[in-house]
This record gives C-alpha cells, sequence and structure tokens, in this order.
C-alpha cells in the first residue's frame, strides 16, 4: 500500500463522527467486531495491520482508542463463540510488546489498572470473606475461564519489557496498577481453604484445578511485578509498605476467637495462639505473604534495607503473624506426606504435588522457605522452634520427658508412633531447609546462575540426564528461558547418543562435594535416588559412605541470624532427645530417617562453624559456639551425657552400620574445629585427648572390619572346598557317564563346526563330484513341552515359527499389479523381482502338535475376547498370525525341520557313466516328450483304441524311464501335514488368495519363496561387506536350511504330473519345446528363481528314470544350463562402455574367450548389438553381473546338500571368484562352459536371441533389467529438517483444489508426498475406504511401508491395516534427542547411523515383526485406527 494511501486511510478510519466518543469508523468496527463473521472479521484485521500498525504516528493513537475501549472489547471476546485468532482482542500482542506503547499506555490511559480490573470483573463469584470461589469445572466454565485468562496474557505483555527510566508518572501509575494487583491476589489469599476429614472420607472432591489453573497463569506475572519494583528504589520501598499494609488486612482478625497459650522449653517462653491444622481450615493459596517475601528478599538484594531503614516499616513486622501461615502450609504437607489426611481424597494430594512442582513453587513452595527466613531472621530462634513444634503438634512429646518411651511402651495405634515419627522427620528437614536453602539471590552471597548451578547439579546427582530432561526439572522465566545454556559447560560433560537412545549430560567429578542430600527441590523418590547413586559413586571411588553437608556460601546480613538456630537451647534438646531415643533404641519409637536428619542437623552446624572461623576478622569473637555447646553435657536433674557423647556411643552400634561413616565424618570435623580454636590459644593438652579418643575409636572400628572380613573368607574357603570334594566324588562315581558325555560334546562340536571333515580335499556343493558329508543327527527341545527329539523321517514334525510376507524391497518395479490373482500364473519371475515372497523365522522350535494345541488356544481366546470388548490385538488370528510362545514374535505358519532331502530322494545306485551335458538334454527331452504323450492320452480317453495303439507306437519310451512309476512318500503323517501347512500358507500370501492345498501353483510360491528369501539374505550381506558363509545369526541360519530343505521336499505332497508339468515348462524355456509356444523370453526370467525352481522340481522326473543317471548329475546340469543363459542375459544387457580405461596387459584367456562368444552372439542376433568393446571391459562386466547369481547358488545348494562351506569365503575380503566357481563346479573361465558343449549350445544361444522380445529390445522398443542389479535404498533425506518442512509446507492435497496438506506424509520408500490422515484423500481398498498412506502401502510396498510425517518428525511403520506404530525418528538435535511432535522447536539434523537403522530393518524385513514388539510393549497402539493415516 502506498505511504499517501495509507495515510489517508488513516486519517479517514480515526476520524470522530457526528456522534461524538466511539463514533470513528475504527471503533464503530472494534467494536462491533463480535457481531461480523470471520471472513469479514479477517479481512479488517489485515487492513488495520496494513495501515494504522504500520506507521507510528498512526499506531500510537490506535492504541490510545484500543485501551479505552479495551474493557468492552474483552468482554465481548468472553462471550463470543470464534477462537481469539478471529477476535480485534487478538490485537494486543501487536500493541502492548512495543515497550515505548506499552510505558505510554500506563502512564496516560493507566491500563496496568483497567486490565486487571476488566480480570476481576468476570471472576464474580466470591465467599463471604471476599474470596475468589469457582464452581464446579465444567466445560463451560473451563471454555470461559480460558477466555478470561487471555487477560492475563496481556498484562505479561505489558510488564515483559522492564523500564530503564522511570519518571514520576510512571511511578504512580504503576503503584495504582500493583495496587489492584494487591486487590486481585487479596481475592486468592486464602481460597479454596480445606479441613481435615475424620471418620469418613470425603464424598465429593472439591473443585481445586481453577484456582492452581489461575496461579499458575499469574506465576510469571507475580515474577515480573517484583523484577519492575527492583528497579527502582521509591517503587520499591512504597510497593513493601502496600503489600504489607494488605497482609495486615488479611491477618486483621489473627487472633481473635483463638485462645492464646504459653508454650516452654528449657527455661525460654513464648505466647502463641493455640491452633491445629489437622482441625482447623487451611489453605495452600497465600500470594499476599508470597509477594512480601519476595519484595523482602529484594530490599536485601539491591541493599535498600541497609540504606534507608528509617522509610521501611521493619520495627512494625511481627515476625510471629509473618510466620503463620507460610508454617501452617508446610505443616499441611508435612501432614499429608504422614497420611493424616487420607480422606481427603486426591484434590487435596494434587494441590500438594503443584505446590512443590516445578511450574508454581518459585512463587509458592520457594516463597514461604523465604517466608519462614524472614521470620527466623527477626526473632529469637527459640521461640520460633517451640512455635513450630506446636504447629507439627509434636510440642507435647519433645516438652515431657520419656514421652516416646511412654509412647512405645502404651499400646498404642501402630499410626499414631509412624505419624508422629514422619512429623519429626518432616518437620527436621523443615529446619535443614531454612539454614540450607541460601541459594536465592538476597538471602544468601550468590548470585543468579549460582542457583541455576545448583538446580542442574542436584538434578544430575541423580542420574545423566538429557538435555530435555534437564530442561523440564528447571523453572522457566517469562520468555520461557531456563539459563541453563549459560552454566551447563562448567558443571556437565556432554556424552554423544549411539545408535539408540539420546545424548547425556553427566555431572563433573569436581562438582559432586556439591551435593545436599535434603536439597529443597528433590521429591522423596529423587532423594532416595540421589543417595543411592552418591553413596555408589562412593563406593567405586573407594572413598567414605558418608555424604556431608556441602559448604555453603554465607547469609546476606538481613539474615545473617538464621544461622543462630542450630545453636539455640530448643534446637540441642530436641537434637539431644532424639540421639537419647537412639541411643536407648529398644525403648523408643523412632527411625533411621530421624536419626540421619539430625547427623545431617549437627554437619551443617560443625561445617557453619568451621566457615566462621576460617573467615573470621583479626580482634573479631566468633559467637557461633556449637562445638563446645556438643561437648557438654545436659542439665541436672537427669545429667545426660552430652551430644559428643552420645555420637561416640552410636558410632559403636551393631544396628547403625549405615551411619557410621557420617559420624566419624562429625568427628574428624568436631576435632578439626577443636584444633582451629585452640590453634588461636595457647593450651593444646585437650586437643590430643581429643584426637587419641577419636583415633582409638577410628583403630576400634578398622580392627573389627578386618576380623569380620577374615571371617569371611575362611568361610568362603571351606565351601568352595566342600563344592569342589562334592564334584570329584560324583565325577568318581560317574566314571562312565562322564567320558560318554565328553565324547558327545566332542562329536557336537565336530557337528557345529562348519570346517571340512578333510581338511586337504576340495569343497565340492553339487554334482557327481559333490564332497560327501557324514550323517548328522539332529536333536531339538520343543519349547512347549520341553521334550528332546530327533530330527527323523518318520517321527513326528517339529516345526520352526515363521512369518511369511509379500515383499518389495527387491523390486525394481514398483508400479506392477497383479489384477486377478486368481487366474495369475507365477512359474517364471520377472528379473525386476516387482514383488516376492518373504519368509522369515525366529528359530524355536516346537512339536507339531504342541503348536497345533497352542494356535487353536490362541484362536479360542481370540473369540471369547471378542464378544467381551472390540479391541484389536498386535495379531490377525483370522489370518492364522500368532506370536511365539517364546519371543512373541509375530509369526503366520510354522516350518517343518527336515532332514537333507537330497539324501532321501537319491537312495539308488548309480551304475552307468554319467552324461555330459548335450546326452543329458537329449534325454531329459526325450522324456518330457514321453511324458506329453502320455498326458494327452490320459486327458482324450474316449477315442477309438487303434488310433490310441498308433500313439502308442510312436511313443517310444526312453531307455530305463518308467512314467507308471510312483515313488513312494518317505515321510511321517505328521510331517506330510505340516509340508502342506507351510505350502498353503505361502501360496495363500504369496498371492493373496484363499488357501487351496490342491492349487497346482503352490509348489511355485514354496520354490520362489526359499529363491526371493535367499535372494535378500545375499543383498544384506552384500551391502554390509560381509563374507557370505560368514558368522549367521542362528535364526537366520535355521531358517535358511528349513526353508530350502522344506522347498527341497514339498514335491512329495504334490500331485506328481503338476510338479512335471512345472518342470518341462521351465525346461522349455531354456531348451526350445514346440509345445510351449507362450513362454517369456530369456530377457524377462529371473535366473535364480529359475535355477530354484529346475533343480527342485526335477527329482518328480528321475524319480522314473531307472537308466542311472544321478540326481546330482542332474542338479550340475541344470545349474551350467541356467549359468549360460544368464551370461548371455548380461551380455545382451550389459552396456559395458570403453571410457579410457582400457588394460595395457595382453588379453589373457578368459578376455579372447568372452570376445569369441560375444561374436557369435552379434552373429546370432543379426548384427543387432553394438560394436564389440575391449575383452577386457566384457569379462570385467560379465564377473561383476553374474557375482549375485553365484552367491545366492552357493547358499542355495550349501543349505540343499549341507557341504559345509570353504573356509575362504568364511571371511571378507576379495570377491572369492575363484573359490565360488569352485565351490559351485565351475570353471574359473565361464565361457568354457560353452566351449565344452559347442554343438547344442549355438543352437541354444540361437533359439534364445531368435525371440520376437530379444529382438525389440535390442531395436530398443523395449528395456530390460541390466545386471549386476544395484541395491535398493531408501530415499535420500535432507541433512537440514527445516528443508523437509519447507518441502512440506508447499505441498498440496491433490485432491482439495490447492487446499494445505494437514499431515503431510513422505514415503520413505518411494519418495511420495501423501496428505496423510484426512478424508479428502482417501482411497477405497477391497471395499473398505482407507487412508492414503493405507493404500500407498499396498501399491508402493505391498502391505508393508515406512512413512516420515514431517509436521510431527515422527517415522511411522505400517503394515497391513491394522497394523502400525511410531518409530524414533533419524533426526536428531544438538543435544543427541528426537523431537518428535516438534514441541522443542531445536534445530535438527540428520543421524546418518539410525537412517542406516531403519534402512536395515526395511532390508531385513522386520518392519512387521517391529509393529509387533512395539504394539505388544504399548497397547494403546494397538487401539489406534491406522488404515485411516
Amino acid at each position: 500500500m502506498p505511504n499517501g494511501l495509507r495515510r489517508i486511510l488513516c486519517q479517514v478510519g480515526l476520524r470522530e463522527g457526528p456522534d461524538g466518543e466511539n463514533s470513528s469508523l475504527v471503533d464503530r468496527l472494534m467494536l462491533n467486531d463480535s457481531k461480523l463473521w470471520k471472513g469479514a472479521r479477517s479481512m479488517y484485521h489485515q487492513l488495520f495491520m496494513s495501515s494504522l500498525l504500520m506507521d507510528l504516528k498512526y499506531k500510537k493513537l490506535f492504541a490510545v482508542r484500543f485501551a479505552k475501549n479495551y474493557e468492552r472489547l474483552q468482554s465481548d471476546y468472553v462471550t463470543d463463540d470464534h477462537d481469539r485468532e478471529f477476535s480485534v482482542a487478538d490485537l494486543s500482542v501487536q500493541i502492548f510488546t512495543v515497550p515505548s506503547l506499552a510505558r505510554m499506555l500506563i502512564t496516560e490511559e493507566n491500563l496496568l489498572t483497567i486490565i486487571i480490573k476488566t480480570f476481576m470483573d468476570h471472576l464474580r463469584h466470591r465467599d463471604a470473606q471476599g474470596r475468589f470461589q469457582f464452581e464446579r469445572y465444567t466445560a463451560l466454565q473451563a471454555f470461559k475461564f480460558r477466555r478470561v485468562q487471555s487477560l492475563i496474557l496481556d498484562l505479561k505483555y505489558v510488564l515483559i519489557s522492564k523500564p530503564t527510566e522511570w519518571s514520576d508518572d510512571l511511578r504512580q501509575k504503576f503503584l495504582e496498577g500493583f495496587d489492584a494487583f494487591l486487590e486481585l491476589l487479596k481475592c486468592m489469599q486464602g481460597m479454596d481453604p480445606v479441613t481435615r476429614q475424620v471418620g469418613q472420607h470425603i464424598e465429593m472432591e472439591p473443585e481445586w484445578e481453577a484456582a492452581f489453573t489461575l496461579q499458575m497463569k499469574l506465576t510469571h506475572v507475580i515474577s515480573m511485578m517484583q523484577d519492575w519494583c527492583a528497579l527502582d528504589e521509591k517503587v520499591l520501598i512504597e510497593a513493601y509498605k502496600k503489600c504489607l499494609a494488605v497482609l495486615m488486612q488479611c491477618h486483621g482478625g489473627f487472633t481473635d476467637g483463638e485462645q492464646p497459650v504459653t508454650l516452654s522449653i528449657c527455661g525460654h517462653s513464648v505466647e502463641t495462639i493455640r491452633y491445629c491444622v489437622s482441625q482447623e481450615k487451611v489453605s495452600i493459596h497465600l500470594p499476599i505473604s508470597r509477594l512480601l517475601a519476595g519484595l523482602h528478599v529484594l530490599l536485601s538484594k539491591s541493599e535498600v534495607a541497609y540504606k534507608f531503614p528509617e522509610l521501611l516499616p521493619l520495627s512494625e513486622l511481627s515476625p510471629p503473624m509473618l510466620i503463620e501461615h507460610p508454617l501452617r502450609c508446610l505443616v499441611l504437607c508435612a501432614q499429608v506426606h504422614a497420611g493424616m489426611w487420607r480422606r481427603n481424597g486426591f484434590s487435596l494430594v494434587n494441590q500438594i504435588y503443584y505446590y512443590h512442582n516445578v511450574k508454581c513453587r518459585r512463587e509458592m513452595f520457594d516463597k514461604d522457605i523465604i517466608m519462614l527466613q524472614t521470620g527466623v531472621s527477626m526473632m529469637d530462634p527459640n521461640h520460633f522452634l517451640m512455635i513450630m513444634l506446636s504447629r507439627f503438634e509434636l510440642y507435647q512429646i519433645f516438652s515431657t520427658p520419656d514421652y516416646g518411651k511412654r509412647l512405645s511402651s502404651e499400646i498404642t495405634h501402630k499410626d499414631v508412633v509412624q505419624q508422629n515419627n514422619t512429623l519429626i522427620e518432616e518437620m527436621l528437614y523443615l529446619i535443614i531447609m531454612l539454614v540450607g536453602e541460601r541459594f536465592s539471590p538476597g538471602v544468601g552471597q550468590v548470585n543468579a546462575t549460582d542457583e541455576i548451578k545448583r538446580e542442574i547439579i542436584h538434578q544430575l546427582c541423580i542420574k545423566p540426564m538429557a538435555h530435555s530432561e534437564l530442561v523440564k526439572s528447571l523453572p522457566e522465566d517469562e520468555n520461557k528461558e531456563t539459563g541453563m545454556e549459560s552454566v551447563i559447560e562448567a558443571v556437565a560433560h556432554f556424552k554423544k547418543p549411539g545408535l539408540t537412545g539420546r545424548g547425556m549430560y553427566e555431572l563433573k567429578p569436581e562438582c559432586a562435594k556439591e551435593f545436599n542430600l535434603y536439597f529443597y527441590h528433590f521429591s522423596r523418590a529423587e532423594q532416595s535416588k540421589a543417595e543411592e547413586a552418591q553413596r555408589k559413586l562412593k563406593r567405586q571411588n573407594r572413598e567414605d559412605t558418608a555424604l556431608p553437608p556441602p559448604v555453603l556460601p554465607p547469609f546476606c546480613p538481613l539474615f545473617a541470624s538464621l544461622v543462630n538456630i542450630l545453636q539455640s537451647d530448643v534446637m540441642l534438646y530436641i537434637i539431644r532427645t532424639i540421639l537419647h531415643w537412639a541411643v536407648e533404641h529398644n525403648g523408643y519409637a523412632w527411625s533411621e530417617s530421624m536419626l540421619q536428619r539430625v547427623l545431617h542437623l549437627i554437619g551443617m552446624a560443625l561445617q557453619e562453624e568451621k566457615q566462621h572461623l576460617e573467615n573470621v576478622m583479626e580482634e573479631h569473637v566468633v559467637t557461633f559456639t556449637f562445638a563446645q555447646k556438643i561437648s557438654k553435657p545436659g542439665e541436672a536433674p537427669n545429667n545426660s551425657p552430652s551430644i559428643l557423647a552420645m555420637l561416640e556411643t552410636l558410632q559403636n552400634a551393631p544396628y547403625l552400620e549405615v551411619h557410621k561413616d557420617m559420624i566419624r565424618w562429625i568427628l574428624k570435623t568436631f576435632n578439626a574445629i577443636k584444633k582451629m580454636r585452640e590453634s588461636s590459644s595457647a593450651s593444646s593438652v585437650a586437643e590430643t585427648e581429643g584426637t587419641i579418643t577419636e583415633e582409638s575409636s577410628r583403630d576400634k572400628d578398622k580392627a573389627e572390619r578386618k576380623r569380620k572380613a577374615e571371617i569371611a573368607r575362611l568361610r568362603r574357603e571351606k565351601v568352595m572346598a566342600q563344592m569342589s570334594e562334592m564334584q570329584r566324588n560324583f565325577i568318581d562315581e560317574n566314571k562312565d557317564l562322564f567320558q560318554q558325555t565328553v565324547a558327545e560334546e566332542a562329536s557336537n562340536f565336530a557337528v557345529l563346526d562348519n570346517s571340512p571333515m578333510v581338511s586337504d580335499t576340495t569343497l565340492i556343493a553339487l554334482g557327481p563330484a559333490q564332497t560327501q558329508v557324514p550323517k548328522q543327527r539332529q536333536f531339538v527341545t520343543c519349547i512347549l513341552c520341553q521334550e528332546e527329539q530327533e530330527v527323523k523321517v518318520e517321527s513326528k514334525a517339529m516345526v520352526l515359527a515363521a512369518f511369511v510376507q509379500r515383499s518389495t524391497v527387491l523390486s525394481k518395479n514398483r508400479n506392477k499389479v497383479i489384477q486377478d490373482p486368481e487366474k495369475y500364473d507365477p512359474l517364471f519371475m520377472h528379473p525386476d523381482l516387482s514383488c516376492g515372497t518373504h519368509t522369515g523365522s525366529c528359530g524355536h522350535v516346537m512339536h507339531a502338535h504342541c503348536w497345533q494345541r497352542y494356535f487353536d488356544s490362541v484362536q479360542a481366546k481370540e473369540q471369547r475376547r471378542q464378544q467381551r470388548l472390540r479391541l484389536h490385538t498386535s495379531y490377525d488370528v483370522e489370518n492364522g498370525e500368532f506370536l511365539c510362545p517364546l519371543c512373541e514374535c509375530l509369526s503366520n505358519t510354522v516350518i517343518p525341520l527336515l532332514l537333507p532331502p537330497r539324501n532321501i530322494f537319491n537312495n539308488r545306485l548309480n551304475f552307468s557313466d554319467q552324461p555330459n551335458l548335450t546326452q543329458w538334454i537329449k534325454t531329459i527331452s526325450q522324456q518330457i516328450k514321453a511324458l506329453q504323450i502320455l498326458r494327452k492320452e490320459e486327458s482324450i480317453p474316449n477315442i477309438a483304441s487303434s488310433k490310441n495303439s498308433e500313439n502308442m507306437d510312436e511313443l517310444q519310451l526312453p531307455e530305463g524311464f518308467r512314467p507308471d512309476f510312483h515313488p513312494k512318500n518317505p515321510y511321517s503323517d505328521s510331517i506330510k501335514e505340516m509340508l502342506t501347512t507351510f505350502g498353503t500358507a505361502t501360496y495363500k500370501v504369496g498371492l493373496k488368495v484363499h488357501p487351496n492345498e490342491e492349487d497346482p501353483r503352490v509348489p511355485i510360491m514354496c520354490w520362489g519363496s526359499c529363491a526371493y528369501t535367499i535372494q535378500s539374505i545375499e543383498r544384506i550381506l552384500s551391502d554390509e561387506d560381509k563374507p557370505l558363509f560368514g558368522p549367521l545369526p542362528c535364526r537366520l541360519d535355521d531358517c535358511l536350511r528349513s526353508l530350502t530343505r522344506f522347498a527341497a521336499a514339498h514335491w512329495t505332497v504334490a500331485l506328481l504330473s503338476v510338479v512335471q508339468g512345472h518342470f518341462c515348462k521351465l525346461f522349455a524355456s531354456l531348451v526350445p519345446n514346440d509345445s510351449y509356444g507362450d513362454l517369456p523370453c530369456i530377457l524377462d526370467i529371473d535366473m535364480f528363481h529359475l535355477l530354484v525352481g529346475l533343480v527342485l522340481a526335477f527329482p518328480a522326473l528321475q524319480c522314473q528314470d531307472f537308466s542311472g543317471i544321478s540326481l546330482g548329475t542332474g542338479d550340475l546340469h541344470i545349474f551350467h544350463l541356467v549359468t549360460m543363459a544368464h551370461i548371455i542375459q548380461i551380455l545382451l544387457t550389459s552396456c559395458t562402455e570403453e571410457n579410457g580405461m582400457d588394460q595395457e596387459t595382453p588379453a589373457g584367456e578368459e578376455e579372447l574367450a568372452v570376445l569369441a562368444l560375444y561374436k557369435t552372439l552379434r552373429q546370432c542376433t543379426g548384427s543387432a548389438l553394438k560394436e564389440i568393446p575391449s575383452g577386457w571391459h566384457l569379462w570385467r562386466s560379465v564377473r561383476a553381473g553374474i557375482m549375485p547369481f553365484l552367491k545366492c547358488s552357493a547358499l542355495f545348494f550349501h543349505y540343499l546338500n549341507g557341504v559345509p562351506s570353504p573356509p575362504e569365503i568364511q571371511v571378507s575380503g576379495t570377491s572369492h571368484f575363484e573359490h565360488l566357481c569352485n565351490y559351485l563346479s565351475l570353471p574359473n573361465n565361464l565361457i568354457c562352459l560353452f566351449q565344452e558343449n559347442s554343438e547344442i549350445t549355438k543352437l541354444l544361444v540361437e533359439s534364445w536371441c531368435q525371440h520376437i522380445e530379444v529382438k525389440r529390445y535390442l531395436e530398443g522398443e523395449r528395456d530390460a533389467i541390466s545386471y549386476p542389479r544395484e541395491s535398493n535404498k531408501l530415499i535420500d533425506l535432507p541433512e537440514d529438517y527445516s528443508s523437509l518442512i519447507n518441502q512440506a509446507s508447499n505441498f498440496s492435497c491433490p485432491k482439495s483444489g490447492g487446499d494445505k496438506s494437514r499431515t503431510p506424509t513422505l514415503c520413505l520408500v518411494c519418495g511420495t508426498l501423501l496428505c496423510s490422515q484426512s478424508y479428502c484423500c482417501q482411497a477405497e481398498l477391497d471395499g473398505e475406504d482407507v487412508g492414503a498412506c493405507t493404500a500407498h502401502t499396498y501399491s508402493c510396498g505391498s502391505g508393508v511401508c515406512i512413512f516420515l510425517r514431517v509436521r510431527e518428525c515422527q517415522v511411522l511403520f505400517l503394515a497391513g491395516r491394522t497394523k502400525g506404530c511410531f518409530y524414533s525418528p533419524p533426526y536428531l538435535d544438538d543435544y543427541g534427542e528426537t523431537d518428535q511432535l516438534l514441541r522443542r522447536g531445536n534445530p535438527l539434523h540428520l543421524c546418518k547411523e539410525r537412517f542406516k537403522k531403519i534402512q536395515k530393518l526395511w532390508h531385513q524385513h522386520s518392519i512387521t515383526e517391529e509393529i509387533g514388539h512395539a504394539q505388544e510393549a504399548n497397547q494403546t497402539l494397538v487401539g489406534i485406527d491406522w488404515q485411516h493415516l
């Protein structure tokens, strides 16, 4: 908007109309704000901001109009039904936060008073004393109260920038505002009083939340008011007087109706009122007292108390009146802790919690302590202690001799003894706090950073903490700052996080000496944790476990007399009484905590005296003589021993082992003080005596400890001797058994060892020359019945819990969708591996019948649970899911444990010479042809017999081939059933169809799952640079072995003709057969899947062949054939370029051979291939391309035939190409395969190249996968998280016409941004509406996917529709912490290690397992409707 137009607009808007006041356009708009609709409001607010608020002169004029109408605007807002962001009242932040405007409005418009008065007008409910009274906190009440609280926010805006210069007007108006503020606090003083319930529990919890909400909101305002007062001495003095006057009014009638009573102990007497916290009304809300305490500290801090004592009403102060209400409040807390207020319900417990809580304590608990310190510093400490005993209702106990003895000897209620003990402990704790808490600037000679340092030190004494934990435990100022950053380096080391967890701050060892066991901000749980941690630390450092009080800074002069409480007569009397109870420990009711506090108080007093002596000035006498007083015996008549003597007695008490170190420290400190005093005087006689007694007691103690240690050592030796004697006898008695066990262990070790039986033989995994491995017996234990069983062919089935899932982790084409699963033929896997079936297992073994029983019970339980409550579980029983009974890992089927199946099938004599590849292909082709003729005849049985006989003539059965022979299934019924169970489960999950064990596709899915799982394991090992046969985790090793053996045995439970049909079709893809016309070309077949299918289907054909050709020969020829096809695949798709990296060395055998093969290939393809590059490049691309295939084949044949792996492949490093070739019975020069069988290979290569799809590829009309396939990785994430936020903020919902997406969610697998958790982007999936993420999960991850919710900074794992969990994101702040839901707002950076961990979970197919564990650990995750995300 141009400046001129803006000014004209401002003038017109602010010009008064004919109706006088409030008639300008701006006024009329503001006052009618609540009558307008949202859109109109937003428009004119924007207009105000771009005109009136952009020009300083008019901003000032507008501020005045706003302040004049403030009360009316706020009233409109409170009754309005729209949020604050749509109200004109929200413009207050634009005006009140400008310091010059805020000051101007305070002085000219009396803004402070207006805001406070407006606020009070809205809180009209008062009781008879004029205090706020809140109704039941209903939703409507809460809504209205929230609106009223926005006024406190305005007050905060006005006070947030503090004045540097004060004018008289500002002083006057601020003090007027302060008066109004005192009126507000006066209405809060004593609100929500409580009375102890006796006999019957409270019927209805009283309302307490509103009062505490008000207190929390006002906390910062109270602090800021004090900060303003501190800036000007005159204002501070006036404010102090005003506050005191209001407190006097509140205390008017302080003694009315209360009976005066006189207390006397140790010759001191004081008059007070008879008041019992446990019988009268008491309130936790005392804001006036606390404000006065804050101002009193400021008098000390700013030294006004010393400069202008005549201006201050200090002489008028009545210390007993000042301390009365804060003391009642602290006694209330003590009694609640002692369990005396149990019948008052949770409302009181909650109030006490918030009273101490970090959000409120600065203006509640802390100020009560300061008020007591103020009172004590102005009165006789003996008088204070007697009043305190009276309020704690302990006066009777300490004023009556032997009261404790009488209490314990009478048959009193145990609760009463316990209550009194707790009250004494709490009272002693309060005294410790009054003397020890001097870290507030103004109470002790410290500054603000010392206070924060101390807070941090004590938090870190509990345990090392993360930055966010520390911040939460520290109080925030009005700017949400804790001040931690400035001091943390001085007191703590930062320890960076690992793969999990968070960065931690650890306390520097030198700061541990500042630890105070009775730090006043510790909760009870924190105190015991800190004590335990510090004692443990001291034990580790071989130090005394005593935790003496730390050296404290001196008090400010105004509070200096506080220390005298420690040496007052009543205090010494209390200490002596409790020590007396401890010495005569059987006769009295006392507790160790009580004694521990007394020892701490004695320690504090000695530290104090030591400090006084060290800092004493010349000619000054130290008046603090605690050491002298504790060495004097008690007064007549009973002449009790001195405190020192009692401590020496207690040092040797066997029932006080824990406190011995502390008592020793006290005696040592006492002697040090004695020395210091005597060094200033002449004599040193007493000193030596003191040290002698102390040393002798220490020596005695040492000797005692030594004696005990010696006894313990002798006892240990005796026990050990007895045990070894018993072992020897047992071995002698069971000699035979023992030798047998040793032998068995040795044989077991041999079985476990992967090293070959004969070390100098070459290990070969397949073929006629396969290394023969001795049969190994395998024993396993069922995790359900604990029975051990040997795995045998005829025994009951043993099974592994397994989880089968569809997977796209290796996919190179995620867009491929199976349109009709019922008609889909999965026989040939495309090399893009668009969707595979992965099988994983936790490796726990069960009997098949035990598992069946367990699964039935899970199903029955689920049905019962569904009738009771409609909740999800982490597993879906309807889909056959269950949790492993041992490790609770998600499973959905079981794999049977089998012996190596090849040993069972291959038990015929092989008496003929084994054929070469050419002969073998010829034989197999004949067998296939014979089978096809037979199948045709079976399918057309009704044709005339003459025709039939013609066919039979045509059918020349190859020698030894018996197609009518059906082998007997070697497995027991139990194993056969489990073979069918696992096969059907793989088929059902892999194709997403209903289970049908008769379906001909079942065996194909089993072979496919075996091949895919091996491929994914090989990929993981390669990506992590791990050796192929290195130490695999047991669960992986067991899973691969069982899965491969199962896949090899599954044909025995399928129809023989079906498996033979699959073999014929698979074989025809490599060796052309006229019967099959629709087979895929060589470029569209994944060779490893083909290999597994051929090898595992071959026994179905070979079992009818009695010509003597072994199964091993078939395996070898199939493997060679598939390897050659894969080499041609690589050569056809390789895009080698001679980018100047040609080798200078002469071409070797491999290079020449591969060049010759390439030449043949060019001839076969009609020169459609590119010009021949160098042989070195070609050979390099063949080697690189075939390595993954060789590795997968090595794993497959290792688990199939059980031949141990060569030791060379068990270590990482070189590529192991030669070792793999040797192990797989391949020549090192792979091209030799073509040369050895040149006549047939030429025909095969020609037939492969003639396929129409190969021609289309060579002519550039289609794409093909090139080798080696690259590993899939999750998308690259930016280093800085703000880049992701920017990306998400620019993303609009694709279906809402450009509206911003509320929950933009990034798929980490493919990088798509989705509009999650919204109705607009829901999609239909199998007739059900699901959210965008769930729909994407099925299209991108085949049911499993990983997302990043950008606005929440949360990783989301989804599996199916009912499973999901949130996972720790890979973004950390500078303190090594994640910021889920972006609550803290620190800059976040990518942690590569954590991102790799997420990627590893994805590669390992562990996402579903992770979700299962998360849902079991946190039941709230189960209830989330994941399908709507």
